[in-house]
């Protein structure tokens, strides 16, 4: 193991080095994937020579996620004690489903879940769990939702259609879970959203009410805290009002923007939040804690155990059930996914975790004013939102985020609202600097002046 520590060390180094000078991978494409590297099994083992020059190939050509050229995905950057968290957290290699086998990790698991609760406004009655992505707590939050409303479905199925409402601009996950659950893809109703992406309240209303008069069960509300595209807010208030009008099980989906919990500037986003039933985030993406940690939080536990406790007398053998979290969880074994964000806050306090999080604001600042100063530019988003959309001299977004990343220049996605396709910058990462966000639009200027012809521009002429 020590030996192997070592060369974890070398090529460790080897990729600080290589992120440095060169931000981003070489192109692979997928077709030429298994031609380009050495990734296919063979019978016999390699040399250990020619074991470690595979690997390092493969590190130098897989996809850098912390520097600054990467903006493809609602995640980004490395902060260092995170990753010591989760380095450790391999090591010790305990399972979170019982005390027994994981011993003081389960307090380090308690103590995030309980804090979070405390700054949600909830009392010692709410629980949680952590789950291995936004998709698989939204899942649980749908369970929890569907057993509120009947809790008989455990044991007998679903006997009456069921109805779930989200905005047009939510997670793609809802109708997979929809159909995962037993409530069904057909029964998710999409609301219409505003300008700005976020849910019409008036519409849910009507919708509701219309599927009252025709016989369905209404069941779960998913509000969304940045949605995946121009990183809006549903405004929460008048969904609850709504919700406990009809015992409706609201549930916040806050995987992309829901860290904003912990900042005071940028808490009022998420206004209300103490009286829904259930709230989610994602640490690794506005936290910064390697992938994966979403969080589940659950205002009154009991309906953690209601739908994912059962008994196993060979598992459950020790301790009370607060301290057995597979009790709570749908999966069993289950990485340590708490200490990587445990290192991370302990080391730099909630004061250094809204900090990181405001900081993520002030670069999508300085990247809207940008486009928004520039003729070159169309801006399509919003103030409050670390998504900043935008367009560059009527160029196909898809092409250019294609050229950009198959030259090696850029990592960044496009998105489409309102039937207008457009870059979709994210500023997740706070360890980029001004000067970073300034660097991406230089990048992509220079290479379209550089490569006129790709986007069917004319040359320019002297």
């Amino acid at each position: 193991m020590q030996k192997t520590l070592t060369l974890f060390q070398e090529i460790a180094t080897m990729l600080l080095l290589e992120e440095q000078n060169n931000p981003m991978a070489p192109f692979v494409a997928s077709e030429d994937l298994f031609e380009t590297l050495d990734i296919s099994l063979q019978e016999n083992p390699l040399l250990e020579e020619d074991f470690v020059c595979t690997l390092k190939d493969l590190i130098a050509k897989t996809p850098k996620t912390a520097t600054h050229a990467f903006f493809n995905q609602l995640f980004g950057g490395r902060n260092e004690k995170a990753v010591l968290g989760d380095l450790l957290s391999v090591l010790l290699n305990n399972s979170m489903y019982t005390y027994k086998a994981a011993g003081v990790q389960i307090g380090v698991e308690k103590a995030i879940i309980e804090k979070v609760n405390s700054l949600l406004g909830w009392n010692k009655n709410s629980g949680g769990t952590i789950a291995a992505g936004g998709s698989m707590t939204n899942f649980m939050a749908m369970l929890m939702a569907r057993d509120f409303k009947n809790s008989a479905i455990r044991q007998k199925g679903i006997t009456q259609k069921m109805t779930v409402y989200t905005s047009v601009e939510s997670h793609y996950s809802i109708p997979k879970n929809a159909s995962f659950s037993g409530i069904g893809r057909e029964q998710v109703r999409y609301i219409p959203v505003n300008e700005k992406g976020e849910m019409n309240a008036s519409k849910l209303l009507e919708v509701i009410e219309n599927d009252l008069e025709n016989g369905f069960l209404p069941t779960m509300v998913n509000a969304t805290a940045g949605t995946t595209v121009l990183g809006a807010f549903d405004i929460i208030l008048p969904l609850i009002e709504i919700c406990k009008k009809y015992a409706i099980w609201l549930h916040v989906d806050g995987a992309y923007c829901g860290s904003v919990l912990f900042s005071k500037k940028y808490r009022h986003l998420i206004e209300g939040v103490a009286a829904v039933d259930s709230f989610s985030f994602n640490a690794h993406k506005m936290i910064g804690t390697p992938l994966t940690c979403s969080l589940l939080q659950v205002k009154e536990k009991k309906y953690l155990y209601q739908s994912f406790a059962n008994e196993a007398e060979y598992l459950y053998q020790t301790d009370e059930d607060d301290f057995n979290p597979g009790k709570t969880s749908l999966q069993c074994g289950r990485r340590n996914d708490a200490l990587k964000f445990w290192t991370l806050w302990k080391s730099v306090g909630t004061k250094g975790l809204e900090t990181i999080v405001d900081k993520q604001f002030e670069l999508a600042d300085i990247a809207r004013n940008y486009v928004e100063s520039h003729p070159d530019y169309t801006c399509y988003s919003y103030e409050n939102s670390i998504s900043v959309c935008f367009n560059y001299k009527g160029i196909s977004a898809r092409d250019l985020c294609r050229e950009l990343y198959e030259h090696s220049q850029l990592l960044v996605g496009y998105g489409t609202f309102n039937n207008q396709e457009f870059i979709r910058l994210v500023t997740v990462n706070s360890q980029n600097e001004k000067e970073d966000i300034l660097n991406f639009f230089k990048v992509i200027e220079n290479f379209v002046a550089e490569n006129q012809a790709l986007f069917a521009l004319p040359a320019k002429t002297n």
